[in-house]
């Protein structure tokens, strides 16, 4: 593979020559590095106002002979993958590259033989297994759309994805064992069909030995499925904006979007994001601790790793499981190198016992990074100091499940870096900021809506079966933009730092305040274990805030807390972001990937207590009767 970018005057050279002549600078990093069944005609061509682009056009290729066959002559031997099971106890597997791409066309071997073509879609409903891996590959081998669901989400939740992507096949597990608990997906599935009519095969892998229902003539368990297989499979010819996966991300109104990524530009720009962004040196292990039913599991356990020739490590269990230490004795079993996990985990692991750390020595870390929602100072140095040691060059990498890979980031080791900011573009991507009224803020020093200028080629190409959703949501507020949907503060270097959604902007007295602002304040409070900030209707100000704080152990009867959070806050960002209304929490709604789910709170803060949407996805849904109790609605 191309090298690295290895320093910060190569950075700005290289990333202004990427703006110049954006045609050259893709279309040769896809030329050196990849291989193409068939060249492209033109390297990419853009519509905002039909959102409408096309990268790679006429090229033709396989997803798979990039991330596997490729590789075989010269690391065929080499370890592809690594999974550390949910029980410590249990025995770890790994998969050189020969093995992988055996496993993966005896999958897609078996695909076939049930009917799967080109263009089908398929629905992966499975826990953090290799199959998983293997499926999504495999899926990808013959041309079939994968729509990965994170097998957590409800049996509701499954149906609705299932039946908007038209799924004829699902595969699944009798069940999930994550932490000390075991997920009965196979029962979820069961349910899920009850309201599906589309869908032929379940294929059910015997992951906990659990008791199960199996339909006669409709389901057929894994090993059967791949029983006698070839372990060789031809890989289907795609056109490069053929599409590659189906995700569905949350919508704002509730209902989820089924983004569309296509083959060859994700292919290319995930490669070129991960070799970036980690840094990554032949020989490391890298270990992104995301599950593969999010995008970030995708772009960075599956393809972007496995396209450079990397080993990823995959992980069935959870931080907290048998105790804190978990993540830390998985980086001293297998010698980590390069470790990539979201804040939400940053902050539980800071608050446990310091004996769970000190029994690892992690020495083997050289990259540290983060994604999901922007980082906290608080939980940036406890990661920095703790985790890092000093030593370690920290990416908070900003990016979206409709921007299929990492925008904007330190580049490890070349970036200068600033606690809490994502710091500067990749090469190819041109952020800029808007105001409310669609105008580009020129002024270096601004804050205002994040948006893309250029496109870039991972970027979604749709929303399935509705593009005109996909035109309103992402470049109708602002046309011949990519709009985001967050807020961002840019410095005098040109950093950014993400402020949070833009619906998490709220607008108190006309002063912009960033919710992640007040957050970020308020856990500097020591008796505060997290804080989730949102804006609720005020009939002077025309919006006010509403904080809702969970604490530390042993923190509930802390004297004068809500006055010494005002304080904090009045200090740090000034007394108009202080919130007129505080409650301390039992828990936050999160998602199952940690994400705290603000408009829920947004409503109950304006007295909204129905149309709440769809809370049975969250990893905690009793939490939310619980907030309601505590603010006595």
């Amino acid at each position: 593979m191309k090298e690295q970018i290895s320093s910060f005057d190569e950075y700005q050279k290289v990333y202004q020559e990427s703006l110049n002549d954006p045609s050259k600078f893709w279309g040769d990093y896809a030329r050196e590095n990849f291989v193409w069944k068939k060249p492209w005609n033109k390297v990419y061509s853009a519509d905002f106002e039909k959102a409408k682009f096309s990268w790679f056009e006429g090229a033709a290729l396989n997803i798979t002979e990039n991330c596997l066959d490729r590789h075989l002559s010269e690391r065929g031997d080499q370890t592809a993958i690594i999974w550390e099971p949910n029980e410590p106890g249990e025995q770890h597997k790994t998969f050189t590259y020969n093995e992988l791409h055996a496993e993966v066309c005896r999958v897609a071997n078996a695909l076939k033989s049930i009917g799967v073509k080109k263009g089908d879609r398929v629905c992966l409903y499975l826990p953090m297994v290799p199959e998983l891996a293997f499926a999504v590959l495999a899926c990808a081998r013959i041309g079939a759309v994968h729509s990965v669901v994170f097998a957590g989400f409800s049996s509701k939740s499954l149906s609705d994805r299932i039946n908007d992507a038209s799924c004829s096949v699902v595969l699944t597990s009798d069940g999930g064992p994550r932490g000390e608990k075991v997920t009965p997906l196979k029962d979820i599935v069961d349910q899920a069909l009850e309201s599906c009519d589309c869908v032929d095969t379940v294929v059910v892998l015997n992951r906990a030995n659990n008791d199960c229902a199996m339909t006669e003539g409709r389901d057929i368990w894994w090993h059967d499925f791949i029983d006698g297989q070839s372990s060789k499979c031809p890989a289907e010819e795609m056109d490069s904006e053929d599409p590659l996966f189906i995700l569905y991300t949350s919508g704002s109104t509730g209902k989820p979007k089924g983004m569309v990524h296509s083959s060859g530009g994700y292919m290319v720009y995930t490669t070129y994001s991960f070799q970036q962004v980690f840094q990554y040196k032949p020989g490391d292990i890298y270990w992104c601790t995301a599950d593969i039913g999010w995008i970030t599991g995708h772009s960075y356990i599956v393809y972007g790793p496995l396209s450079a020739g990397a080993t990823t490590v995959m992980f069935e269990g959870t931080p907290a499981y048998p105790d804190m230490g978990r993540f830390w004795d998985v980086v001293d079993k297998y010698k980590v190198n390069i470790f990539y996990t979201a804040p939400t985990a940053i902050r539980a692991l800071a608050q446990c016992d310091p004996a769970h750390l000190t029994r690892t020595t992690r020495e083997s870390l050289r990259v540290l990074g983060t994604v999901g929602e922007p980082i906290n100072q608080e939980a940036w140095d406890w990661y920095n100091t703790e985790i890092g040691g000093g030593d370690c060059p920290i990416v908070d990498t900003w990016w979206q499940t409709e921007t299929g890979g990492i925008l904007i980031s330190p580049l490890a080791g070349v970036t200068p870096i600033k606690p809490t900011y994502a710091t500067l573009p990749l090469p190819g991507i041109q952020p800029v900021l808007m105001d409310e009224n669609g105008v580009e803020i020129p002024d270096m020093e601004a804050e205002g809506r994040l948006c893309m200028k250029q496109p870039w080629p991972s970027m979604a190409r749709t929303i399935y079966g509705n593009h005109q959703r996909y035109i309103n949501t992402y470049f109708s507020q602002f046309p011949g933009f990519y709009f985001t949907g967050d807020g961002s503060r840019r410095d005098s270097d040109g950093d950014y730092r993400i402020t949070g959604r833009v619906d998490d902007i709220v607008i108190v007295s006309g002063h912009n305040l960033g919710t992640a602002e007040i957050e970020d304040a308020i856990d500097e409070h020591k008796a505060v274990a997290e804080a989730a900030v949102v804006g609720y209707p005020h009939e002077v100000k025309g919006n006010s805030i509403c904080a809702f704080l969970t604490l530390e152990k042993h923190s509930e009867n802390y004297p004068n807390l809500f006055t010494e959070v005002l304080d904090l806050v009045s200090e740090t960002i000034g007394p108009i972001a202080k919130p007129e209304r505080m409650y301390i929490v039992p828990g936050l709604p999160k998602t199952r990937s940690g994400k705290i789910m603000r408009r829920i709170l947004r409503k109950l803060a304006a007295g909204e207590t129905d149309n709440l949407g769809d809370i049975s996805t969250l990893l905690n849904p009793e939490v939310v009767e619980a907030i309601k109790s505590e603010m006595g609605l």
